[in-house]
């Protein structure tokens, strides 16, 4: 009976994290584009902290919420839920939406194996632990879109279920 559930709860538990993600985000199913040249214009751009000018660039939305199962040893501890976004350079929306089941493929990877390596245990959302995540997420979605396309991966929503 143990061994049966074993193979019956992990499915279940993501089946329900999906759940969760779909209904906490309204259904949405279209990603949605927003442009800085959209928003209400302001007299000047910030600048970042590198001294470059921020505006000019995209934020892509992925279209879907990632889940992650949590494992402690072979049991399923809890599940992971985050929603990404990217700033990207102007007019990558296109080559972003057609690439876009690679790129979940390679940010699965990227989340899982900061699952296995117990990137969310404890206090998973200090900034010291989520900026690793964040350079790999980053050097994925380079490596897919090209250097310049994508400035940086956008952690939106993040959340842990424990079990």
């Amino acid at each position: 009976m143990r061994k049966l559930l074993l193979f019956i709860l992990p499915p279940v538990g993501i089946a329900l994290g999906v759940f969760a993600g779909t209904a906490l985000t309204g259904g949405e199913k279209e990603p949605m584009v927003e442009s800085e040249q959209d928003a209400p214009k302001k007299k000047k751009k910030p600048k970042s902290k590198d001294g470059t000018k921020s505006g000019g660039h995209e934020f892509l939305k992925m279209s879907k919420q990632f889940v992650v199962p949590l494992l402690d040893g072979e049991h399923l501890a809890g599940l992971a839920n985050l929603a990404l976004s990217l700033e990207v350079e102007p007019g990558t929306s296109e080559p972003f939406y057609a690439r876009e089941p690679k790129l979940r493929d390679a940010f699965l990877q990227v989340l899982f194996d900061h699952a296995n390596t117990g990137g969310f245990d404890g206090a998973f959302t200090m900034s010291g632990k989520l900026d690793p995540l964040r350079q790999a997420l980053l050097d994925a979605a380079q490596y897919e879109l090209g250097d310049d396309a994508v400035h940086a991966v956008l952690i939106v929503d993040i959340a842990r279920q424990d079990n």
